[in-house]
């Protein structure tokens, strides 16, 4: 198949590239230029710009098309309108964040969205990333019916990760010694190694499917305390996890998932790291030992400049002061 790629470079965008080729698919790519520019030597790159320069798509015909880069609706509808008549399958990346909560654990395809009172907003945080995907979503849909497939991921981990929110963890416990870590290790976690997302995606696309797809893992519960177990052993640290209470965490204004990466505090994100995938299971997503995933991903932290700025985590000095200070507190609630 030949494929086009919008992105295709970054995180998910260059493994599905490589995924893509492995699979012997024509790729071409379509970017700015601006991230690591020359990663895909033998590979086809359209340079251009999402918001008004799309030109370079012009006139072109692919098989299928993945937009990897689709934030506002404006934009996503800009693409899909220009490929409509180019392609014969579009696939949006989208997000488990587009539902409307997560109270609820085992949220199907089904589930409510988001929505935005305005729906002319193109600001991008907390509270608008997930409806705009939503509304990115339709806005394909609306262009492609009956060939557009959604593929909504939840926590997406392994080598080249930008979010540092998993490789910190096995990065810190490979360090060993006493880890802060959050008060709950039986705090259920779904996340997915970006190379198992990628070359389903790629397969899903190759048998023309459609639809939409929760794409997290793993098939079995998983533990925040097993993942850290696991962590140690492939380290092969010495490792030892200190679980605060959570009062302390609030106290000393310790942040849930920025900090303390992959744990949520509030009882009202249940389902966040729950979501029912049965029916990407049943579509061909498998999962990757977690032991392969942490290897990997220690590999590349490793590999990267000792000057690195974390984007997730707790620097070693806050982690030492915080550490320090509970160990105080500690001694205090001691008897005489």
């Amino acid at each position: 198949m030949k494929i086009l790629i919008l992105g295709g470079t970054l995180f998910l965008g260059r493994h599905l590239t490589e995924a893509a080729l492995a699979a012997g698919h024509e790729i071409t790519l379509f970017n700015r230029g601006r991230t690591h520019p020359g990663l895909f030597p033998g590979v086809e790159t359209l340079t251009g710009d999402r918001d008004g320069g799309l030109a370079a798509l012009q006139g072109r015909r692919w098989d299928a098309a993945i937009d990897t880069s689709g934030y506002v609706p404006r934009l996503a509808g800009a693409a899909a309108d220009l490929l409509a008549g180019a392609i014969g399958h579009y696939t949006f990346i989208s997000s488990i964040s587009v539902y409307a909560g997560f109270g609820t654990i085992g949220m199907a395809e089904d589930a409510p969205v988001g929505t935005l009172a305005d729906e002319s907003v193109e600001t991008i945080d907390g509270a608008t990333y997930g409806p705009l995907k939503a509304l990115c979503e339709q806005s394909v849909r609306d262009r492609l019916p009956d060939r557009t497939l959604v593929i909504r991921p939840g926590l997406i981990v392994g080598p080249h990760d930008p979010t540092d929110r998993f490789t910190y963890w096995a990065w810190r416990i490979a360090r060993g010694g006493r880890v802060l870590a959050p008060p709950d290790l039986n705090f259920h976690v779904q996340v997915i190694d970006v190379r198992d997302l990628s070359a389903w995606t790629i397969a899903m696309i190759a048998a023309g499917r459609t639809d939409d797809y929760n794409a997290t893992g793993p098939e079995q519960p998983l533990r925040l305390g097993e993942i850290f177990e696991r962590c140690r052993d492939v380290s092969g640290s010495d490792a030892e996890w200190v679980c605060p209470p959570a009062e302390f965490l609030q106290e000393h204004e310790v942040q849930a998932f920025a900090e303390l990466p992959l744990w949520v505090a509030d009882p009202g994100y249940a389902g966040f790291f729950r979501v029912d995938i049965s029916k990407a299971t049943a579509a061909g997503l498998t999962f990757r030992p977690l032991d392969e995933t942490i290897a990997a991903t220690l590999a590349w932290a490793n590999a990267r400049p000792a000057d690195h700025e974390w984007k997730a985590g707790l620097s070693p000095g806050r982690e030492a002061e915080l550490l320090k200070a509970l160990q105080s507190k500690n001694r205090q609630r001691s008897p005489t």
